[in-house]
């Protein structure tokens, strides 16, 4: 491996040899058949990386540890909610994998099939996510805090052949049922799966199909001495796809290649987490998002690390439960999100110092811009090295951070850091294309191609890849972040908010569209507008303002309170409570240009008290002193 111990070189190495950087990164996991080449760009924007390799993401996380640490914790499993703890060695977790890859096969699955996981933070989550893998069954999870119509239109887009599921999940100790919101879906989605498989943990109970639902645990004990052999994938197969909002109401199914991920996962434990076989990895997110598949599933068994999988809050059953589990299992790599600490911030901060922190080498933390004020207060109160990291659904791992791997680089309070190797990132003006100069706004851009990791395509949609991440930048071919950004003296890049109209709550990416078309959805109203506004706890929130239909209808306060309630109670039954908007202000008109389009950044800058700036494009100035009237109390 060459020998660099200079960030900057490292990065320009990365870019300047991208096929010689990757080929020797490409050493870092088992490939059964050698690639025959690193890159292909041949059609731009599309990189396929690794071609011609066979490797297995699977085999690569379990059954190569075999020879060394069989024995050794795999995957540690602790739920607040149900008091209940589960460790399963490398060896043991090959043994429940193997079983739950015999049943989906006995129920249809193959190579290239879709199942769709809509489970709890359990351990049958993660041996379903290795089972697809080993026999090149393509797995899409959907976050358990979706409600039905979410669930159906990912169900429609996946097609999958198998959904796998659990009666309930649990949060805050109250029980939250899954079957009834799937049973809802299916009957929603114009695709139905040929089975259901259902885990019972006798939380919930819940009504069966016959002929399409089947029994986890009789399956397993039909299988219980199941071998099945681990099935070799070519390097761009496809992974799994994971759905990330977008600024129309359809998601978009981000697809993930087989060999790149893996290798970029094993590179980023190594330069960026800097895990060790043998030690534990703690990330604190769910496996409905990216974080969950990169950093709960895969990343940390590459390494040969044993993952700790937790289900409940940063504060039951009280404030020290993180930092318990940190000193229980010595983790040395600790991965969460500034919401999670925001709420610590709220308790005493004599939880930080009650455990043993002391084997923990960094909490990283993403998901959502880090506040400086709040990683000050972590940092000070843990005394442990805090790393911010920014990165999205579509890149699944960093593309700004410092990598202590490589170079014992500072971090900034406020910024994630500096360009991880193998993006060529670019702050560029939205109107004319050109980079921008130091402390100046620009786009976050990233010059293709993208390196292994990233997303191939849009799930069946490749006009959409390249329309929506590759043609925003005039005369550009580049990827766009949507995000701003500005870059100091030192190199370090500051974010500093969204260019569309996704919004970041508690470092869930929600679309505004998805929002407006559900509260739209009440019949008394005629239009609706949502904006993410700045949140102290949560980073954002969602903010809804509905004009109604018959304005006569909501003149009392009564009226209006009413109303709202119901909105936000079909916003719930229609997406979930992740997408509930903090408030629903019934108001008499949006305020428009003179061609119609809504206003949403001035509706923002109203909500957060900032400048309206130019409004003379407005058609009607005086909506906006409406909707302030209607914001008082």
């Amino acid at each position: 491996m060459k020998a660099i111990d200079s960030l900057s070189a490292f990065h320009q190495w990365s870019i300047d040899d991208r096929e010689g950087f990757w080929g020797e990164q490409a050493s870092l996991i088992h490939w059964h058949k050698p690639f025959t080449k690193v890159l292909d760009y041949s059609k731009p924007p599309f990189a396929r990386w690794f071609v011609g390799g066979e490797t297995n993401l699977c085999y690569n996380c379990i059954d190569r540890h075999l020879a060394t640490q069989a024995d050794k914790p795999a995957l540690i499993h602790v739920s607040s909610e149900t008091n209940s703890e589960r460790i399963l060695s490398f060896r043991e977790l090959h043994k429940e994998v193997m079983r739950m890859a015999a049943i989906m096969q006995q129920l249809g699955v193959g190579r290239g099939d879709r199942v769709l996981l809509y489970m709890p933070m359990i351990p049958e989550a993660a041996i379903a996510m290795y089972a697809c893998a080993r026999i090149g069954a393509i797995h899409s999870v959907v976050f358990g805090g979706f409600a039905a119509l979410s669930l159906a239109s990912r169900i429609d887009d996946a097609s999958p052949k198998l959904i796998i599921s659990a009666d309930a999940g649990s949060r805050g100790g109250k029980v939250v049922p899954y079957k009834p919101a799937l049973d809802e879906a299916i009957e929603r989605s114009e695709h139905k799966p040929t089975h259901v498989l259902m885990v019972d943990r006798k939380l919930a109970e819940f009504t069966r199909i016959e002929g399409r639902d089947v029994d986890y645990a009789a399956m397993r004990l039909k299988h219980i001495n199941a071998e099945v052999p681990v099935t070799w994938l070519e390097s761009n197969e496809v992974s799994y796809t994971l759905y990330t909002s977008g600024t129309t109401g359809k998601p978009k199914g981000v697809q993930r290649d087989v060999g790149g991920y893996a290798v970029a996962l094993a590179a980023s434990m190594k330069y960026i987490y800097c895990g060790k076989a043998g030690e534990t990895y703690f990330s604190s997110s769910d496996i409905g998002w990216v974080v969950g598949h990169s950093y709960i599933i895969y990343g940390p068994l590459l390494a040969g690390m044993a993952t700790l999988m937790y289900e409940g809050l940063p504060i039951c059953p009280d404030a020290g439960i993180l930092w318990q589990l940190v000193e229980r299992f010595k983790v040395t790599v600790m991965f969460s999100a500034p919401t999670a600490i925001r709420v610590l911030k709220k308790q005493d901060p004599a939880w930080l110092t009650k455990y043993d922190t002391s084997s923990l080498r960094a909490l990283f933390l993403a998901g959502e811009p880090l506040d400086e004020p709040t990683a000050k207060w972590i940092s000070e109160g843990l005394g442990r090295p805090i790393i911010d990291n920014y990165w999205q659904t579509e890149t699944g791992w960093p593309i700004l951070t410092v990598a202590h791997g490589v170079e014992k680089t500072p971090s900034k309070f406020g910024s994630p850091g500096m360009p991880m190797y193998g993006y060529d990132v670019r702050l560029l003006d939205i109107e004319t294309g050109e980079e921008v100069g130091t402390n100046q706004k620009g786009v976050v851009a990233i010059v293709p191609p993208l390196p292994p990791g990233c997303l191939q395509t849009v799930w069946g949609d490749d006009k959409r890849f390249v329309s929506t991440y590759f043609s925003s930048v005039p005369g550009k071919l580049v990827y766009s972040t949507f995000d701003w950004g500005i870059r100091d003296e030192e190199g370090y890049t500051f974010i500093l908010g969204r260019t569309d109209d996704v919004i970041n709550v508690a470092g869930h990416r929600l679309g505004t569209r998805e929002i407006e078309e559900s509260v739209s959805s009440h019949p008394a109203v005629a239009e609706c507008a949502v904006v993410g506004v700045a949140d102290q706890l949560k980073g954002q929130v969602a903010i809804a303002f509905a004009v109604l239909k018959d304005t006569a209808k909501g003149e009392s306060r009564a009226e209006r309170e009413a109303l709202e309630k119901e909105m936000l109670a079909l916003v719930d039954k229609q997406l979930g409570a992740v997408a509930r908007p903090a408030r629903v202000y019934i108001i008499t008109a949006l305020p428009k240009t003179r061609s119609g389009k809504v206003l949403r950044r001035s509706i923002q800058a109203l909500c957060e008290g900032r400048d309206l700036g130019d409004l003379t494009t407005i058609e009607d100035p005086q909506v906006l002193r409406q909707i302030e009237a209607a914001m008082r109390p």
